[in-house]
């Protein structure tokens, strides 16, 4: 795996679980917030032929 793809999926995990806070503590500014970011990390993801299940691997 390159870095561009680790560094991507690192990301998404760190997006995926400071939204999951955002919901738990009821941050509804910051789960758009997260949400969005995660949005667009998925994307740059697609983009570049990244499996992004490849995050849990």
């Amino acid at each position: 795996m390159d870095a561009f793809t680790a560094g991507l999926l690192q990301r998404i995990r760190t997006t995926e679980s400071d939204l999951s806070r955002a919901r738990d503590e009821g941050d509804d500014f910051l789960v758009e917030v997260e949400q969005g970011e995660l949005d667009d990390l998925r994307r740059l993801a697609a983009e570049h032929g990244v499996e992004v299940g490849a995050a849990y691997a």
